[in-house]
């Protein structure tokens, strides 16, 4: 992995979230002390394209964001890591927020506040010159949590093949239990779709990781990741499957790891890296994005990542026919 990396244009949601952390027992009525509450730049876009940024990946992010103050707050965070906000659309709404609960075993519950989400993608975007110049990649973050993108997103994947960008889709979790119904009309467009095992038992009716990969695959998508938390990932096509075990790590907040390991899959991806180079490389930026407090506080630049995964034992990657 050692081509410079293609640029991305990303989609999704752009979210100001409040951290409280640790909360495992919260009493209605009572007082309940905790360690922190401190506010992050969240959002499936915006995740993904700061970890894409701080990897050394050229991105472009197209979303949008309230008129306030915490959406200057976003914003200015955005460009301090290098992300591209020229397609950036600002609305007179409130930003979308989020209240993320984190346990003291790092896992998470959200409230969420659509706000300016709700104005994101009433249109389908288009891939004009200036959106996709220096790109050869289309990754849509945020299927499921955002409207615009929910109605439209099938029209923008084919649009971007259209384009001549390769796509990806993050699924994310669907609050309106639609899933599948929503989601497979985009599948013909999408080249890697990213999956955990909790949004592939709703779309499936099982968990299985090879069941959602099976599905993926029958539907168009040409490459299934399927993200197994602390057991790694699982990559398919349709003639082979890789095992990537994860890295072990001192989890201290699983917020945004599903993003971090999409951007760093596709950060991989964009230099030219194998899949099973790839699956690994995603491991570890997940990895180091868990270690720390916030959804991107813990990820490093590329070369970090590369010799942060020197100096662990190397991981056995398994590969067998499906």
């Amino acid at each position: 992995m050692t081509n410079e990396p293609k640029g991305v244009v990303c989609a999704g949601s752009v979210v100001y979230d409040i951290l409280v952390r640790p909360v495992d027992d919260a009493p209605w009525g009572a007082t309940t002390y905790v360690e922190s509450i401190d506010p992050h730049v969240g959002g499936n876009g915006a995740n993904t394209s700061i970890a894409l940024a701080r990897i050394g990946v050229p991105v472009r992010l197209v979303a949008t964001v309230g008129d306030d103050d915490r959406g200057r707050l976003v914003r200015d965070e955005l460009s301090r890591a290098g992300v591209d906000t020229a397609a950036l659309a600002v609305v007179p709404e409130t930003t979308a927020s989020t209240v993320v609960i984190v346990n003291s075993e790092g896992q998470r519950k959200f409230l969420h506040r659509l706000g300016a989400s709700e104005l994101a993608f009433q249109d389908a975007v288009e891939f004009t010159p200036e959106l996709v110049a220096a790109a050869t990649h289309f990754h849509l973050a945020s299927f499921f949590i955002l409207p615009g993108i929910r109605a439209n997103g099938a029209e923008m994947l084919r649009r971007a093949r259209c384009a001549q960008l390769t796509t990806s889709l993050d699924t994310t979790w669907d609050p309106l239990g639609r899933w599948g119904q929503d989601l497979t009309p985009c599948l013909p467009y999408v080249d890697f779709l990213f999956l955990n095992e909790d949004e592939a038992l709703r779309i499936t009716g099982s968990d299985s990781p090879a069941q959602g990969a099976r599905f993926a695959l029958a539907h168009g998508v040409s490459t299934a990741v399927m993200k197994l938390g602390e057991r790694g990932c699982a990559i398919y096509t349709h003639d082979r499957e890789i095992r990537c075990p994860a890295y072990r790590v001192n989890v201290k907040d699983t917020t945004g790891a599903g993003d971090c390991f999409a951007a760093g899959l596709l950060a991989a991806v964009q230099r030219g890296a194998s899949l099973e180079e790839a699956g690994r490389f995603a491991n570890a930026v997940a990895a180091l994005s868990v270690e720390a407090v916030g959804a991107v506080a813990g990820v490093p630049s590329y070369m970090h990542v590369q010799q942060w995964m020197h100096n662990r034992i190397p991981e056995q990657v398994e590969e067998a026919a499906d």
